[in-house]
């Protein structure tokens, strides 16, 4: 692009370099502290909430569109480079400018890249869960006697009938790295026809026996159960299942795997006021740092503009 001047010899058509009044390049800094910052802000919000839930093609595809900008820059940053190749007023301010550039093009990709890891993150380990549990349905009164767990396959929060325990006598684990251990959850005193109802957790047990101590086992007023929603851990506790069979002789044709505790509605919310609070620390964390790689970048290209003046 070419550059005109002004009658007091202020350079035209430059984004990123003001003219030679000026020291300190506002437009520049002003653009590089928000554009990466929104562009972190974004990608992260696309992967962490709804969209991503409903449309997770669309949404990592929109996600990537980050790359493009950056290397959109990275190409201008070039092209101003290759134009600058000696040391006039002129050279020096296409430098600067590729300089800024370039500096865009970075800032970009990494907040492509830190927005997509920290949206899928928050995603897999909070919002996702949050979003399948309350998509779920929710039993009341479920008799372990004679409610089968292939009626409840849509169950995510099942409110287990009066009487109901943990039979911790069968409990069982199956160690892979981790220990996955579980135990059935019965009504009264009756031995049911098939064993579908597992309490579960992750090395919260020792192994076979009374020692499983996950969730709330100890509280009285337990008596409800949280879906587990992570496939990949369910089929280490399937495993445990079978050993289970296997060791006490019993049957589970259709085992549903819960968290047992009190009150699931509110262990639901708290997925999702950790999916915010991290949502929450993410931005503000990106945007101190944004801020200190500008200042620090200021810093930096303003001190090789004044060496190469001499």
């Amino acid at each position: 692009m070419p550059i005109a001047y002004d009658q007091q010899g202020e350079t035209k058509g430059l984004l990123f370099v003001p003219g030679k009044r000026r020291r300190l390049n506002g437009l520049a800094v002003t653009l590089n502290i928000l554009l990466p910052w929104l562009l972190f802000t974004t990608t992260f919000a696309i992967l962490s909430f709804g969209f991503n839930y409903h449309n997770p093609f669309l949404a990592h595809v929109l996600a990537l569109a980050g790359f493009v900008g950056a290397g959109l820059f990275w190409f201008l940053g070039w092209r101003n480079r290759s134009k600058s190749q000696d040391s006039s007023d002129r050279n020096a301010q296409l430098r600067q400018e590729g300089m800024w550039y370039t500096f865009t093009a970075i800032a970009f990709f990494l907040a492509t890249v830190f927005g997509t890891i920290c949206g899928d993150l928050n995603y897999q380990y909070n919002m996702g869960v949050y979003y399948d549990l309350t998509n779920l349905n929710s039993y009341p009164t479920v008799d372990t006697n004679h409610d089968r767990g292939q009626q409840l396959m849509d169950a995510g929060r099942v409110y287990f009938a009066d009487g109901t325990a943990l039979d911790l006598r069968k409990a069982m684990s199956f160690k892979e790295v981790d220990q996955y251990c579980v135990t059935p959850i019965t009504t009264g005193l009756m031995q049911p026809p098939s064993y579908d109802f597992w309490a579960v957790g992750v090395n919260c047990c020792n192994g076979p026996g009374s020692s499983f101590q996950c969730g709330e086992y100890n509280n009285p007023y337990a008596r409800s159960g949280l879906r587990l929603v992570h496939d990949y851990e369910r089929q280490f506790f399937r495993l445990a299942v079978q050993q289970a069979e296997a060791q006490y002789n019993i049957i589970a044709k259709h085992p549903l795997f819960f968290y047992w505790m009190q009150d699931p509605v509110m262990e639901i919310n708290r997925y999702r006021d950790a999916g915010y609070k991290f949502y929450t620390i993410g931005v503000l964390t990106h945007f101190v740092l944004n801020l200190f790689s500008v200042v620090a970048a200021t810093v930096a290209f303003a001190k090789i503009g004044e060496n190469r003046m001499y």
